[in-house]
């Protein structure tokens, strides 16, 4: 058989991994996606063990799908863009994981979500969701902006955003801040009574469980709540101030791509806002093109 009819029979799986997620959809060059699987969370900040689990457990869900065996997972070519890999020391822990796949390819989820969301070409990209980080690669030229983690960074992010609601409530709760909509709707969601009962739920979580309080967050600001806008337009200012940084290499696209990109966009600046159009893919088939360039690389150089 020819190397190219290796490559037009050969199976490919995409992995997009983050704060709150991790997707796996398999691709068939003939059939395009013919399986899809979600499991738990796939960023190596918070944990390897969880990490590998999440992308086992999302691979094992996408096979099925495909309606093939757990064993067919030896036969893939894997693409996986992870939060937090940006990070040397866990690229090289990611890397040198004894993976299940025929090859596995790693990324950032913002490398993998910039290839998706510009079929391949180049562009620029913001990720909104659990976290917040930008990215853009034009030419020879690529720049990365953000993706310094929970408690760190990540402003204007859904887990940034929650935890400055439940910063407010508490101090509001204690007579040191205003009152808020907030403080009712928190109370509710965590279905307590008092300050310790929101802490009683939220010391030592992750961000995935403050980003829960996001849509809140959102949704007293929609409605006019003064402590909720604050927080949401600091958030979406700091996101405007991204994408210009963005901007600044002068990429052709520019896409928000995440769970806050859409509720996020009728806050950002006007200047932005105009520029942001649909992402043509999403990260898992942007981890899947980079599979493929990477894999027929691979090829020529005959490793």
């Amino acid at each position: 058989m020819s190397v190219n009819q290796q490559n037009e029979s050969q199976l490919y799986i995409g992995i997009d991994g983050g704060g709150s997620k991790c997707r796996a959809s398999i691709f068939c060059p003939q059939k395009g996606v013919i399986g899809t699987g979600v499991a738990g969370r796939a960023n190596p900040l918070h944990g390897l063990e969880q990490t590998f689990n999440s992308i086992i457990e999302s691979t094992k869900l996408a096979l099925a799908d495909a309606n093939l065996a757990a064993s067919d997972a030896q036969q893939l070519i894997a693409g996986v863009g992870l939060a937090g890999v940006n990070v040397p020391r866990l690229f090289d822990q990611v890397n040198n994981w004894q993976h299940p796949f025929a090859k596995m390819y790693l990324t950032t989820d913002l490398h993998t979500a910039c290839i998706g969301a510009h079929n391949g070409d180049d562009g620029a990209v913001i990720i909104t969701g659990t976290g917040s980080c930008g990215f853009a690669h034009v030419g020879d030229q690529s720049l990365l902006i953000g993706g310094h983690g929970f408690a760190l960074g990540d402003k204007g992010s859904g887990a940034w955003l929650g935890q400055k609601a439940a910063e407010h409530v508490l101090l509001n709760l204690d007579g040191f801040a205003a009152d808020t909509a907030l403080t009712k709707l928190l109370l509710a969601h965590f279905n307590v009574d008092d300050a310790m009962g929101i802490v009683e739920h939220l010391a030592g979580q992750s961000s995935s469980t403050y980003a829960k309080l996001a849509r809140i967050v959102l949704l007293c600001a929609d409605n006019g709540d003064e402590v909720a806008t604050d927080i949401v337009q600091q958030g979406a200012g700091y996101i405007s101030d991204m994408a210009r940084k963005l901007f600044a290499i002068h990429p052709s696209r520019f896409s928000m791509i995440g769970g806050l990109a859409e509720p996020l966009l009728h806050w950002l600046d006007i200047d932005v806002a105009s520029k942001v159009a649909d992402a043509l893919s999403p990260p898992e088939i942007g981890a899947i093109l980079f599979a493929q360039q990477q894999f027929a690389a691979d090829n020529r150089k005959g490793v």
